[in-house]
């Protein structure tokens, strides 16, 4: 085995590792700041369904340059120095992921591999070999998926605060609003998983299909949770309003927790590529001394890349689930669950019209809505200040590092 073969395959695993402590602990975060799940629990739950994400669903085939981003061509007289410059784009993003990490700022994944990859590409190919265009595309979502996120979690927020948590009795509000939540949020998660989503264990299924079978399990979970709010509202109809308000709570403290599951299920399936892409790129080059279009992601890459996004969010994850739990804005069950589902729904609808979005700024992005539901004053502006600087200084500060670190190889080592 060549030695950038074994830096890759190393370097990967350190990627893996920070998407982990950053990236997909946002997919708990609602469920930790709720205290419908303790940081343990939500570690487990979050490892558990991120590994099974990124090895069942995660993609076998893998664009050479992720989100096409720079004209590889430019590399075809030497293909060694694009194997070079992905090894170091890697390096840089995880570094940045793994700074960001530590203090707890939630930054994107994607984000994070692009500007590494500019770097190298204005460095080593010139400006006009990179696709501004596309690069302005990923810009534009800095705006987009926060704001699209933000708008769809305060409507729907205001929604259940309007139609059950402010009613006079909230549990015979939510004896009806709750069933209606569960087939939206049911609904929704089923689409956003089989909607060209399983192909690798081929239930991807089309438009029609996929509306079809979500509706219907969509239809069949608001039956059954019909059944608990009938039971839940005779059991407790007679007791105050906090305590009523508290049953309803705990109600919706189920659909956070199912819901956040979904999130970092998609997520691992998602972001493994962005470690394990550029890995199989590598390698690739390396074995055909060629630059690929695309290239084939064996089960043993997504497994290690699947084991480092686990271990990572076990190891590290807390900090950032946390901080966007409990520091940006008072989150309960029921904003909680609001907060995931525009989320999912900003994200699959964006994804199928093919926009960039982040789920990272998206998910930031529908905290701060069902925050604002509540008002100006609800949310901690300093902590949001925060994290918009680390999402503007994401893509500069990952060219930088990958100027830095392609440099001091090409002095030592090439």
């Amino acid at each position: 085995m060549e030695i950038i073969v074994l830096a890759a395959i190393i370097v990967g695993f350190y990627m893996a590792w920070n998407i982990g402590a950053n990236d997909v602990a946002n997919s708990m975060a609602c469920a930790v700041g709720s205290k419908a799940l303790t940081v343990f629990w939500a570690v487990v739950l979050a490892a558990i369904c991120n590994f099974c994400g990124a090895v069942l669903v995660g993609s076998h085939v893998a664009d050479t340059v992720r989100k096409g981003i720079i004209d590889t061509q430019a590399f075809t007289g030497d293909p060694r120095m694009l194997a070079h410059g992905m090894l170091c784009a890697l390096l840089a993003a995880a570094v940045w992921l793994n700074l960001a990490s530590c203090f707890g700022m939630p930054v994107s994944t994607t984000h994070s591999i692009v500007g590494a990859i500019v770097g190298f590409g204005i460095l080593e190919a010139g400006l006009r070999h990179v696709y501004w265009a596309k690069l302005g595309q990923i810009v534009a979502s800095w705006f987009i998926s926060p704001l699209a996120g933000g708008i769809i979690a305060f409507i729907i927020f205001k929604l259940i605060l309007h139609y059950i948590l402010s009613a006079e009795e909230p549990l015979v509000a939510a004896r009806k609003g709750v069933p209606v939540c569960v087939f939206v949020v049911f609904t929704t998660m089923i689409l956003a998983t089989i909607y060209k989503g399983l192909k690798n264990l081929h239930l991807d299924l089309s438009g029609p299909s996929a509306i079809t079978l979500s509706i219907l399990g969509g239809l069949g979970t608001a039956g059954v949770s019909a059944l608990f709010a009938r039971r839940n509202h005779d059991c407790h109809s007679k007791l105050p309003l906090e305590q009523q308000l508290m049953q309803v709570e705990k109600t919706f403290a189920v659909l956070v927790i199912i819901s956040s599951c979904t999130v970092a299920f998609a997520q691992g399936a998602n972001d493994v590529a962005n470690a394990i892409g550029p890995l199989a790129a590598v390698v690739e080059i390396v074995k055909t001394n060629a630059v690929p279009g695309k290239v084939s992601v064996s089960m043993g890459f997504l497994v290690v890349g699947g084991l480092g996004i686990a271990i990572g969010l076990a190891t590290f994850g807390y900090r950032v689930m946390r901080l966007v739990g409990t520091k940006v804005t008072e989150i309960t069950p029921s904003r909680g669950v609001a907060a995931n589902l525009a989320g999912m729904m900003t994200v699959l609808t964006c994804s199928k019209m093919g926009l960039p979005v982040s789920t990272t700024h998206t998910m930031i992005g529908a905290i701060i809505g069902v925050g604002l539901a509540r008002g100006i004053t609800a949310i901690n502006r300093g902590v949001v200040t925060s994290i918009f600087t680390s999402w503007l200084g994401t893509v500069p500060i990952a060219a930088g590092l990958t100027v830095l670190f392609y440099l001091t190889g090409k002095w030592l080592f090439w």
